[in-house]
């Protein structure tokens, strides 16, 4: 907070460095041009002529472009001086060993893949405290916004009962795949090729896949209760969210107090509820007392009937547009945007449709499986197969529709590395 007070007073140059060069990293590069204090010294992309493309479109000044380094290997950037390493690939296994990486050579991180964080955010965050340096949630996704609005419920003494986020779902959209996803989004696959959009990730805000992933990341990161079968996403509107957002015995939809969910914006037939919550985020509290809830009622500050529960929400989320906020947290005031604290949560892989053995899985946003919430104690007891970990796995066994994949299902071949990260988080359950 307060932290473009700061910068008046720093005087030196923050070197970024990206790796993954997709639409969240070419919001950030777009701010850059207004941006004080900030260098972009290099892109690590497997692509390299996309990622310049990608570069050049989002309108970065030509001395500033000039000055980036573009390198198809991470190991190029580990000796370049950096201060922050922002780690978007979006792929779970390979964002892990980037990491730790970027961490074992004392480089701060700002983790935009969520996936990642899911798979293996405890360890690396363990692992960021032994080498003195900082991982955190990237500023501008929902995870991070939540986090700090929870935060501030609980540091100003309201009782946190949920937080969460909106998001377009429907039951139907579990079984959308990459083939139809634009016509959910109003665009042809034309214009999404044209603005760098992947139909994959796309698909799994539809699916409820993304939601599952950043609500785990919520749960690992303030010690969040999950729902007991997995995200219900209830049709609310701004309105209803401090009424109906509540537990069971109030009258509410929740199965616990200090639980995560995501609302839909559209309802069971599919129609748009007004004032919903599409693009952003939100909190539901607890006034404690007779004399607060006569507060809340003298500054006109939304309540169910009882007066004593309210919401807070943010409209929206800027996504890479505000992403600096990480960077400039983490240099000026040596402090992440939210960072992975806990393992409660994990998004497990279930069959969009019955699979046979020989069948390839594809991942997140894919044809074949799609995420659900589930706690990690469950992954453990049950051997159940993450959804981070699915993207190629081959069936060896036949799963039939909407049954939850298990790692005995499937071949599948780890780095060594993402099993001793596994097996670091798995102990700590013990």
């Amino acid at each position: 907070m307060f932290l473009y007070s700061k910068l008046k007073d720093y005087n030196k140059e923050i070197k970024v460095s990206i790796v993954g060069c997709g639409k969240f990293a070419s919001m950030f590069v777009a701010q850059l041009n207004f941006i004080k204090g900030i260098t972009l010294d290099s892109v690590v992309d497997i692509d390299i002529k996309k990622a310049k493309n990608i570069i050049k479109k989002t309108g970065l000044k030509k001395n500033k472009y000039e000055n980036i380094y573009f390198y198809n290997d991470i190991d190029n950037i580990l000796e370049r001086n950096i201060d922050v390493v922002i780690e978007a690939t979006g792929d779970p296994i390979s964002g892990v060993l980037n990491s730790i990486k970027i961490i074992n050579n004392k480089i701060n991180i700002v983790m935009v893949n969520v996936e990642a964080d899911v798979i293996g955010g405890k360890y690396l965050s363990d692992l960021a405290i032994k080498n003195n340096v900082l991982y955190s949630m990237s500023y501008g996704d929902q995870p991070a916004l939540i986090v700090e609005m929870v935060e501030w419920a609980k540091l100003n003494g309201f009782k946190l009962i949920c937080a969460g986020k909106g998001t377009l779902y429907h039951s139907s959209f579990e079984y959308s795949t990459p083939d139809d996803v634009w016509k959910h989004y109003g665009v042809s696959a034309d214009e999404a090729k044209s603005a760098n959009l992947n139909s994959k990730m796309f698909n799994s805000f539809l699916t409820g896949d993304k939601s599952s992933i950043e609500m785990a990341a919520v749960s690992n990161a303030i010690n969040l209760k999950l729902p007991k079968d997995g995200l219900t996403y209830p049709a609310l509107s701004i309105d209803q969210l401090p009424s109906k957002l509540i537990s069971k015995q109030q009258g509410g939809l929740l199965d616990h107090n200090e639980q995560v969910e995501v609302v839909s914006c559209i309802d069971k037939k599919k129609n748009k509820i007004k004032n919903n919550l599409r693009w952003g985020v939100f909190i539901v509290i607890k006034g404690q007392s007779r004399y607060i809830k006569d507060c809340f009622k003298q500054y006109g500050i939304i309540t169910d009937k009882s007066g004593a529960f309210s919401a807070l929400w943010r409209p929206f989320h800027y996504v890479g547009l505000e992403l600096a906020q990480s960077i400039f947290s983490i240099v000026l005031d040596r402090k992440p945007t939210g960072t992975t604290l806990h393992y409660n949560a994990e998004v497990v892989a279930v069959a969009k449709k019955s699979l046979n053995p020989g069948e390839i899985l594809d991942g997140e946003g894919g044809y074949r499986c799609r995420g659900k919430l589930i706690s990690s104690k469950n992954v453990k007891k049950y051997n159940y197969l993450p959804l981070g970990l699915s993207n190629g796995a081959v069936l060896t066994k036949k799963v039939l529709k909407d049954s939850i994949i298990k790692l005995s299902d499937i071949e599948l071949k780890l780095p060594i590395q993402l099993k001793k990260v596994r097996n670091y988080q798995f102990k700590l359950l013990s």
